[in-house]
């Protein structure tokens, strides 16, 4: 009898999922029921769902892209992202990333595409290891860089690099809706070649009259435009943009650039926007004082870099996905002391407040509930 059968009946006859998984921690400890389920059958597990890799590619230079099967259905709204889990070395890490696909996809599968860091431990294993095949751990979907649900009659999507992915899964959702209205799509890439899924977003533009799509290329001439963004790509591809929401998702510079020019014209208010880039801000006179890790008896000297790296730096696991401030899963209690946000600058030192590790760094003395 196999440890799903003796839960089920362990569960009594009316079974829900709850008490399922309850049962199922009873009858497998001391280990969680995952360990086992997954000697069944690798896409099988109650604390996450699993997803097995159907497809790789590398064609785009700095970039992967994956192709995803999950075990169970795994509901998301585009522009939101997914927490990855991939085993590296022996120890387990995991990195949120926006689904590419549509959310209306038919068969259930989710592709991803992963911009290559150089010192990103996940995406550098991604890009070198990973292959059809292998099985991965994704979370819920989380974010609130979504879509509307009433979807509006225009619409500016505008990304650069990596970030095409929660706004490509944007305009795949509203071509599959049959969205009637005007999506002007704007991307920011060195060139053509470093555009993932370019000749999809051709296709899906010649398919539909309402969707006007242009790549803006800073090291070639062959786009519909050239160089880094300014007002003149956004009016002569949506002369209509002040009336218009725009969803903006890319380098720190491309997003400042977006946010002046719809400040500018009064339409601040009309702007989502989510930075694919993680801000590099140092100061010297962070590095002061002694940081506590309270939870786990760790005190270290306060280096000057983010908690999350300073807790790292002193053996700890912290939970994390982004690195970069988007998805809230590193999320820990400030005890004591103060932190600057590397994205703004503010210092906040409010006893008890609820801090990203990722993007706030010690200043002075500080202790943290991890």
């Amino acid at each position: 009898m196999t440890l799903l059968h003796r839960a089920r009946r362990a569960a009594g006859p009316d079974i829900g999922r709850k008490a399922l998984i309850k049962a199922l921690n009873v009858l497998s400890a001391p280990h969680h029921p995952d360990r086992y389920l997954e000697l069944a059958d690798p896409l099988l597990a109650v604390q996450h769902t699993r997803a097995r890799i159907t497809n790789v590619d590398r064609n785009v230079p700095g970039a992967v892209t994956l192709e995803l099967r999950p075990g169970r259905p795994l509901e998301f709204r585009a522009g939101q992202h997914l927490q990855l889990g991939v085993v590296v070395d022996g120890v387990r890490h995991s990195r949120s990333y926006s689904p590419v696909s549509s959310q209306h996809r038919a068969d259930g599968r989710i592709q991803l595409t992963v911009g290559v860091r150089p010192d990103g431990v996940v995406s550098r294993h991604l890009h070198e290891h990973a292959t059809a095949g292998d099985v991965v751990d994704l979370a819920a979907a989380t974010g609130e860089f979504c879509l509307p649900a009433e979807r509006p009659e225009r619409l500016v999507l505008v990304s650069g690099g990596s970030g095409i992915t929660p706004v490509l899964s944007m305009l795949r959702t509203l071509a599959d809706e049959g969205h009637s209205g005007t999506v002007a799509f704007l991307h920011y890439a060195p060139t053509a070649a470093h555009v993932p899924h370019r000749d999809a977003i051709e296709s899906l533009a010649g398919a539909h009259a309402g969707v006007d799509v242009a790549f803006a290329y800073t090291r070639a001439d062959d786009g519909a435009l050239r160089g880094r963004f300014d007002r003149s790509h956004l009016e002569r591809v949506a002369p209509w943009f002040a009336g218009a929401p725009a969803y903006v998702c890319g380098p720190a510079g491309l997003v400042d650039s977006v946010r002046e020019v719809y400040g500018d014209a009064g339409a601040a208010h009309l702007l989502r926007t989510e930075q694919f880039t993680p801000p590099v801000v140092v100061r010297d006179d962070d590095a002061s004082g002694t940081v506590t890790f309270a939870a786990s008896g760790v005190r270290a000297e306060n280096s000057g870099v983010t908690a999350l790296e300073q807790a790292e730096a002193a053996g700890l696991t912290p939970q994390h996905g982004c690195r970069m401030g988007i998805c809230h899963s590193c999320t820990v209690t400030r005890l004591s002391g103060g932190t600057r946000d590397v994205r703004t600058g503010e210092i906040d030192d409010e006893p008890g407040a609820e801090v990203q590790i990722c993007v706030n760094v010690p200043v002075g003395d500080a202790a943290f509930d991890l």
